[in-house]
């Protein structure tokens, strides 16, 4: 009888130790598997926070960039003549690539103390910025801006020139804004249009 009982209690405890060994193996296996989907998860939502905070970033940063380029387009170098309503961004040089866009600068010239020459199309290009520039009489304003400061000037003088003149163009003691395109069917000459700094405005 005690050989019997012996041998049932080995068996009995094989069976447990079995059954235990199943469900250990079980449990590990589901926290395991739990614990991989949660990391998962957890990698995923740290990644598009990751994600959101650089997205927003380069966004903050081009929306800065845009702002500031803006900015400057705007308030840095333009001329402005209310009686023709021109408002037009300047560019340094006279070439056709820059005033296919802009009013040019003529490089030989000052661009804020003395005389400031800029030109600019007038007709059959894509920006003619100049095209109402006969129009201008003696007196009306021209508003020019630099880094961002305003000159006024007032229109004293408009007139055709040659081609090859270059005088209004040169020098001046006094603040002057000197305006030169070109003048329809006549190659060979130029409108002028001369304003001088007045103080009083």
């Amino acid at each position: 009888m005690k050989v019997k009982k012996f041998l049932y209690t080995t068996t009995f405890i094989n069976l447990s130790s079995f059954i235990l060994t199943i469900l250990v193996f079980l449990f590990i296996n589901f926290c395991y598997s739990n614990s991989d989907k949660l990391l998962k998860k957890s990698s995923l939502k740290a990644g598009f926070i990751v994600n959101e905070v650089v997205t927003s970033n380069i966004t903050n940063d081009l929306n800065s960039n845009i702002q500031e380029t803006h900015k400057n387009e705007n308030y840095n170098w333009y001329i402005e003549i209310p009686a023709i309503s021109l408002k037009a961004e300047i560019a340094e040089g006279t070439t056709k690539e820059v005033m296919d866009n802009y009013v040019g600068h003529f490089e030989e010239t000052e661009k804020w103390i003395g005389n400031v020459g800029l030109a600019a199309h007038n007709r059959g290009y894509k920006n003619n910025y100049f095209s109402d520039l006969k129009k201008l009489k003696e007196g009306d304003i021209i508003n020019y801006y630099y880094n961002n400061t305003i000159r006024k000037y007032v229109v004293e003088k408009q007139i055709i020139i040659k081609d090859t003149d270059w005088t209004y163009l040169e020098n001046t003691q006094e603040n002057k804004l000197t305006l030169i395109t070109c003048v329809e069917n006549e190659p060979s000459y130029r409108r002028c249009v001369q304003a001088i700094e007045d103080k009083n405005i």
